[in-house]
């Protein structure tokens, strides 16, 4: 790449900045999804009649693995050799990123109540966990343990019964050993090598060997995301993950470099990934521009992390921070960072986020891998009305409602009235027998 021509455009018009900004935020809604939700439409029908057959055949079409349906679970004995195919440093490194996902995690467990009114009335609400809980970690080429936990953890603190976890094999038919010794450090052992549609559809339905679970979770392609989609109602998910974003807030001491590498970590996920910095120097978009290219000149992932910056990648220069929040809001991004000198004094503007990174030695890497909050967070501009994946994810509660004699013919009246109103007479009988 010529390092005097940057992929990277700047504009510094508010009008251009929303447009763009709608333009990126709209990438996961193309004219494209029609034909792949028929395809995932006939996958998913055709496990959901013919089980562990229809799961070996998708298996063997697009992974180019031949099983039967005993192998399909992972193992006791390659659970076991994974510990052995890891260094001590990673194993470490999970151990201690598994320590502070739970702490935090623990602190969110919601708790039951009840409180007592006049008359005897008792209300509350009754938490509880799922039965069943089913786990989507992407694979294949690719490898990501922190994936596991961040999915796993919420799971075993919500104190899930049963958790089954999926993750498509390897081109040499295993599961990487590093994402089974996440999956046995944060508690989960019952694991199957599928992925794709095909492993949604086994677990919102159930076959011979997969459990149906109550609650699916996880990111994958647009497949997986759009077998979710069209299962849910028969279970609970998540969410419906779109690619992955960021949006940086920086002001003039923000450190070119820094904000770079941070563009480039977004970038490099996905050719769909978007990379936005908003800023109110003009000085630092144009070093922050050069910089993208310094960095991506010899980047390991050069071609994917190119078409990311050159489609999805942009620099606003806006005149204030109070328009940069603004623009955020607009955009509603998966990962907020604010690297300016006040990051506390912005907070209050800043409506719609996923996770908010606060300052200029927090990149969001530490959020991805052990900081503690959840990495599955809403995309394209879901964060508008959701919140990351967490313990609640995993417990549903029940309203708990006790009334006394006393006050059931206090509110007798009342009822009759509201029953009578909407043509429900049985519903004001209910209470009348019980009061006269």
């Amino acid at each position: 790449m010529d390092m005097g021509i940057s992929m990277l455009r700047i504009i510094d018009r508010q009008t251009e900045a929303q447009t763009e900004l709608k333009r990126i935020g709209d990438r996961n809604s193309g004219d494209d999804i029609q034909p792949k939700e028929n395809v995932v439409r006939e996958i998913v029908a055709n496990v959901k009649k013919n089980g562990d057959r229809a799961l070996l055949e998708y298996t063997e079409k697009f992974d180019r693995q031949l099983y039967t349906a005993d192998q399909l679970r992972v193992r006791g004995s390659e659970l076991d050799a994974a510990y052995q195919q890891v260094s001590k440093d990673l194993l470490r490194a999970i151990q201690v990123a598994c320590q502070k996902i739970e702490a935090f995690h623990r602190q969110r467990v919601p708790k039951s109540w009840v409180q007592f009114e006049e008359d005897d009335v008792v209300l509350g609400k009754r938490y509880t966990p799922v039965d069943r809980a089913g786990l989507y970690v992407p694979g294949g080429r690719a490898s990501y343990p922190s994936t596991v936990l961040m999915n796993a953890i919420p799971a075993k603190v919500a104190k899930v019964p049963r958790i089954a976890m999926v993750t498509p094999p390897g081109q040499d038919g295993k599961i990487n050993p590093a994402v089974l010794v996440a999956a046995q450090e944060a508690g989960v052992e019952e694991i199957y090598r599928v992925g794709g549609a095909q492993a949604i559809s086994a677990l919102a339905y159930g076959t011979e060997t997969i459990p149906k679970v109550d609650v699916i979770t996880g990111p994958g392609n647009i497949y997986v995301t759009l077998a979710k989609k069209l299962v849910y109602g028969t279970v609970g998910i998540d969410s419906l993950a779109g690619p992955s974003e960021v949006l940086i807030i920086a002001d003039e001491q923000a450190n070119p470099v820094y904000v770079a590498a941070d563009l480039l970590a977004q970038a490099e996920h996905d050719p769909m990934a978007a990379a936005i910095l908003l800023t109110t120097s003009n000085s630092l978009a144009q070093q922050v521009q050069q910089e993208v290219n310094r960095q991506l000149a010899n980047h390991p992932r050069k071609m994917l992390t190119e078409k990311a910056i050159a489609h999805y990648g942009l620099i606003v220069i806006v005149d204030s921070l109070a328009e940069a929040a603004e623009l955020s809001n607009l955009f509603a991004p998966e990962h907020l960072e604010l690297e300016i000198a006040e990051p506390w004094n912005l907070i209050e503007q800043i409506r719609h986020a996923g996770a908010i990174f606060l300052g200029n030695s927090t990149p969001e890497a530490t959020g991805d891998y052990l900081a503690g909050p959840n990495h599955t967070l809403p995309t394209s501009g879901a964060a508008r009305y959701a919140s990351a994946l967490g313990v609640e994810t995993f417990m549903k509660h029940s309203s708990l409602i006790q009334y006394s004699s006393t006050a059931l013919k206090k509110m007798s009246s009342t009822i009759q009235i509201l029953a009578q109103a909407e043509g429900l007479p049985s519903h004001g009988d209910s209470v009348k027998f019980r009061t006269e």
